[in-house]
């Protein structure tokens, strides 16, 4: 089946053909590289994903990706440092930079990015946090929920101040929950919120995936890779900002030893291929999750235009061409 839809656009990109957006020092030319074999998947704008980290670092890796001048960019994603610091919600995240809400540390930040920070991923748990929702929304930077061990009373706040996404959602939190109430069931009933989601069939399993995007309907599901330096490449040992991580040969991306996954080897095709399989949704309905869907909670839109078969008995996406437009 010959499909023509516009470009992928990807909320979360922490790295890709071995270029880790979150090491300041990745060469420019690694870069470069990574944005062009992203493009052959047909991601014609994605955010680069800066995890927590020192201010100093985050404000380099930004410059770094804003240098380019690449019209792929549509902005960085901010996901941390302000998360919780428990084990579990605070995922592959490095534990020393984690701190508190500070609007200046942001303003710091935004300063290094070119004002350029368009998503903000953050725990409203944390003190001071949904005041800076309330900054954050008046200043038309859309805000997501994550990494997070909130109570279903914050999670309200958070919504009432103005979030609109939960980023990753099912992941980046305890593996133990109490059966209810808890802040995913709490987001999932959120009509205001949007959800993204990692359809690898590891962060989520197949019908956790059909029963999440039912609750929130596609109308409010978007597909993310959450794609680190691994994604695109051979197994192998890679990094994740200051964490190392190792790729498995079943395309696992975890610390090594670790049961808790870092990242995913994810591209968008095959997301997309897979929560059509998953859910039973035509591929026509899918495809929006991965494009104008996700543009439009920021304010932007999809570029180009993809070419692509689609084999719905193998459950295969295969790109045939990409026209990244501007």
């Amino acid at each position: 089946m010959k499909l023509e839809f516009p470009g992928f656009f990807d909320l979360q990109v922490n790295g890709f053909a071995g270029a880790d957006f979150n090491n300041p020092r990745c060469p420019v030319d690694d870069l470069r590289r990574a944005i062009a074999a992203l493009r052959t998947t047909g991601v014609t704008r994605f955010l680069p994903t800066l995890i927590t980290s020192s201010s100093d670092d985050f404000a380099a890796c930004a410059r770094s990706m804003l240098h380019l001048g690449d019209d792929s960019i549509a902005g960085i994603h901010m996901e941390g440092p302000y998360i919780s610091s428990a084990d579990g919600p605070r995922g592959a995240h490095a534990l020393a930079h984690v701190r508190e809400v500070s609007v200046d540390d942001f303003r710091r930040r935004q300063d290094a990015a070119q004002n350029r920070i368009v998503l903000v991923t953050l725990a409203p748990e944390i003190p001071g946090a949904i005041k800076l929702i309330e900054l954050l929304v008046a200043e038309k930077i859309c805000v997501a929920i994550g990494h997070t061990a909130a109570s279903p009373e914050k999670i309200r706040d958070a919504v009432k101040a103005g979030a609109k996404l939960s980023t990753h959602l099912g992941n980046g939190c305890a593996n133990l929950l109490a059966r209810h109430p808890n802040f995913i069931w709490e987001q999932l009933a959120a009509d205001e919120l949007s959800a993204s989601f990692i359809a690898d069939g590891r962060h989520l399993p197949p019908a956790t995936l059909k029963a999440m995007i039912r609750a929130k309907t596609p109308m409010r599901s978007i597909l993310v890779t959450d794609a680190m330096a691994a994604a695109g490449c051979s197994p192998g040992v890679f990094k994740l900002g200051e964490s190392e991580v190792q790729l498995h040969a079943d395309g696992r991306v975890a610390a090594p030893g670790a049961s808790n996954l870092a990242g995913s080897s994810l591209t968008m095709p095959a997301a997309v291929a897979n929560a059509a399989r998953f859910t039973g949704l035509s591929i026509e309905e899918v495809l929006p999750m991965a494009t104008t869907q996700p543009a439009a909670l920021i304010g932007q839109q999809p570029a180009g235009r993809v070419n692509a078969d689609w084999n719905p008995t193998d459950g295969i996406l295969k790109i045939t061409s990409v026209e990244s437009g501007g």
